[in-house]
């Protein structure tokens, strides 16, 4: 009898194996010929799974179908159409028995912009191609054209970014946004004249990209953004205008001497844009420097005073994130992973006691999403004794029992760095309708082929004063999503050089930004105070 159990069991195995093998498979688009083509000319689709006749199947060019006459041939992997009159530039997708293929990108030599000499400025960008005409959030992809120039300088890669806007949003609102290609997130490895290598940015949708450097911006392409293992959605936008100063009190001094002051900027992200300097009574000595701007002061006299003041505005977004955790796939030679899990000293997470720690609570769970979501559970059950602010670091938060939204946030982060999930703490302020403002911190990790994924103990737990606002639903809310009354001042560690070996350095106490050097004497002052603002907000339009 344990024979012929074991006999049927076989048979149902293979039965499932073969019914399994007979379902219908998604169509694959291989290539298509010519790339760059005019209206009637024949186009040819190489692939697999077409099937060996049309019947319902068909395709869809920038998203229109064509005729039936316009089906030249179709085979079970090649298809034959001629290209109709109103082809243009956009992805081409071939769907049988209801399954859609991957998309490919065509362009109607048409609608190629003609390269124009500019006497000043020389000729413009023109992108060619990219390889591949679709791809996840931070994944590479290769730009060929003309004209890019032989180094980026102050040029980008430039790909479309959307947010909902709400129903009452002024028409001037309601223009198309671009997410730009990070610098500081691994997104440039390659410029030449003729070929640009980039990494997808965070928070960039499907549409048509660009290249601007200084001779000018080329002409738009369309590009898919596929594999994302969810959404993420941008809205209640606020827009802040802030100020800030610095005091500078020279006691002895003697020239030659320099004072360097190295001042946060708002950081830029996929849910905070448009960062602009509306004033400073001192130029900067760099204006963009990793994420500050930095301040010269030379010759200053003994016995002088000195203020540097400055004011900025920003756009910061709500940011609500949907993710489907069985169709993550995390990369495991990402930069992000060798980055991002390092351990410092502020996030110690090849700490025995840290990693013991980390793996008692994501036991055997493998997804990277999964071990966040326990980490984050982890923390609102351990019953922490919340305070406004504490010293320490993360072993005396797991010694007390006590905790602040710094302390929660390290601890989080080197929590899920043990773990080997990609993450940064993130430093800024709170703002309340009330303009008043308060030091927070935060965190973010990385999902490949997402993006960054927002996370607020401190605010999940409910320890954050009353004048400031809290989700009802503040324990699910604020892992995956997070508040625009905010503003974030540095994201992950900011680690700052002297500008001069003989320099004296001044590093910042629990500030607004998580930067190692505030402050730095080169020379003959030989004594000076400086007083630190906080951040004052000067505006507030919430749309």
């Amino acid at each position: 009898m344990r024979r012929y159990g074991f006999v049927w069991f076989v048979v149902n195995i293979l039965i499932v194996f073969l019914c399994t093998g007979c379902q219908p498979r998604a169509p694959v688009v291989h290539s298509i010929s010519p790339q760059i083509g005019t209206m009637g000319e024949p186009i040819t689709i190489k692939g697999a799974f077409f099937g060996n006749s049309r019947d319902e199947s068909y395709i869809t060019l920038a998203g229109a179908q064509p005729t039936g006459t316009s089906y030249l041939s179709w085979k079970h992997n090649e298809i034959i159409f001629r290209l109709p009159e109103f082809g243009e530039a956009g992805l081409i997708y071939v769907y049988v028995n209801g399954k859609k293929s991957n998309g490919v990108l065509f362009t109607n030599q048409a609608t190629l912009p003609s390269r124009v000499l500019d006497n000043a400025a020389g000729t413009g960008p023109v992108i060619i191609a990219i390889a591949p005409q679709a791809g996840a959030i931070g994944s590479l992809i290769n730009i060929t054209g003309t004209g890019f120039g032989n180094a980026r300088g102050n040029g980008g890669v430039f790909f479309p970014w959307n947010a909902e806007m709400s129903a009452f949003a002024p028409i001037e609102a309601m223009v198309q946004e671009f997410a730009e290609v990070s610098e500081f997130e691994f997104g440039y490895e390659l410029w030449t004249d003729k070929e640009i290598r980039v990494r997808i940015p965070d928070g960039a949708a499907s549409g048509d990209m660009e290249v601007r450097t200084a001779r000018g911006n080329s002409f738009p392409r369309v590009f898919d953004i596929a594999g994302r293992p969810g959404s993420k959605t941008f809205r209640d936008k606020r827009s802040y205008t802030m100020s800030y100063s610095v005091d500078v009190r020279v006691g002895e001094a003697a020239t030659p001497n320099s004072l360097y002051l190295w001042i946060p900027r708002p950081a830029v992200s996929a849910a905070q844009r448009n960062i602009e300097i509306l004033a400073s009574n001192v130029e900067p000595f760099v204006d963009r420097f990793r994420g500050t701007s930095l301040f010269k002061l030379d010759n200053l006299s003994a016995n002088s005073t000195m203020q540097v003041r400055i004011s900025w505005k920003t756009d910061v977004y709500s940011v609500e994130t949907t993710i489907l955790p069985h169709t993550i796939r995390q990369e495991t030679q990402s930069p992000f992973n060798g980055t991002y899990t390092q351990s410092t000293a502020q996030l110690p997470s090849d700490n025995p006691r840290i990693k013991n720690q980390a793996a008692a609570i994501v036991g055997r769970e493998r997804n990277p999403y999964l071990k966040a979501q326990r980490m984050y559970e982890w923390m609102l059950a351990s019953n922490f004794v919340w305070e406004n602010q504490l010293e320490g670091d993360v072993f005396t938060m797991l010694d007390t029992k006590q905790a602040d939204s710094y302390l929660a946030a390290l601890l989080y982060c080197a929590l899920l760095r043990s773990v080997e999930v990609p993450c940064q703490p993130v430093a800024g302020v709170l703002v309340n309708r009330n303009r008043q403002t308060m030091h927070h911190y935060w965190v973010e990790f990385w999902i490949d082929g997402f993006g960054w994924v927002p996370v607020d103990p401190a605010m999940g737990a409910g320890a954050i004063p009353a004048p400031f606002g809290i989700q009802a639903n503040r324990a699910a809310y604020y892992f995956g999503n997070i508040d625009s009354q905010r503003i974030a001042f540095s994201r992950g560690f900011i680690n700052l050089s002297p500008m001069d070996p003989r320099g004296r350095t001044v590093a910042p106490q629990r500030s607004f930004s998580l930067q190692n050097i505030r402050e730095e004497v080169v020379g003959g002052i030989e004594s000076y105070s400086s007083l630190w603002g906080d951040i004052t907000i000067t505006g507030i339009y919430a749309q």
